[in-house]
């Protein structure tokens, strides 16, 4: 009964004001990072999209109630992450619920959240998200998958996901840097068509959750 009053509370986000999260987790790591990205890409997504997201996102920690109030969570950060057990257990009913995560690597997370990746949902494997998929398609076409924001280690940019029940639950955005493309010009001072490319994925990303 939990779980299908969740479905019915996450899909009635589309119809109503939405309000998006940023995860102030445990470990060490700056889960502050790029204080001005999610301001911007909300900012984008009400102009672009037609959404209707509060200006100011909230910060929510892993083990709160408050967790099941917002449909996208973004973590972020350089360094270390731990999940406590009542940590775990908390997201793991949120993304089982209907909620989606978002871990965008801001270059120096990967050791680490995929560690406690195991330990959240051990039996759901973390798998690359192909081009084709829908994430990628609307409203704005990459059909070459996550784009490069930064170059940092100069690998190929990939996104990973963890499915449940079929749904994309979990989004980990490596080597690309989204949140770094969301950020005011004047912190990277990235040319305007990279801020862009970064705020189109991002409005993807909002797209798939309140559309799927």
């Amino acid at each position: 009964m939990k779980k299908f009053f969740l479905i019915l509370l996450f899909s009635g986000w589309a119809m109503q004001s939405q309000e998006i999260a940023l995860l102030k987790y445990s470990g060490g790591g700056d889960w502050y990072a790029n204080p001005t990205s999610l301001g911007n890409l909300i900012k984008f997504c009400n102009q672009n999209i037609q959404t209707r997201i509060k200006p100011k996102p909230a910060v929510v920690e892993p083990s709160s109630p408050e967790l099941f109030s917002y449909p996208y969570v973004h973590m972020t950060g350089h360094g270390n992450v731990v999940f406590s057990n009542n940590d775990a257990a908390n997201l793991r009913a949120y993304l089982s619920s209907g909620g989606f995560l978002h871990i965008d690597d801001n270059y120096g997370m990967d050791q680490f959240i995929r560690k406690e990746l195991k330990k959240l949902l051990p039996e759901n494997d973390l798998l690359e998200i192909p081009a084709s998929h829908a994430i990628f398609q609307k409203p704005y076409s990459f059909p070459a998958g996550i784009p490069k924001i930064h170059e940092h280690d100069g690998k190929r940019p990939q996104a990973f996901g963890i499915f449940i029940d079929g749904r994309l639950a979990v989004l980990y955005t490596y080597e690309t840097d989204l949140g770094d493309g969301w950020e005011d010009p004047d912190v990277h001072n990235d040319p305007v068509e990279v801020r862009t490319k970064a705020l189109k994925m991002g409005a993807n990303i909002i797209n798939y959750i309140f559309n799927n």
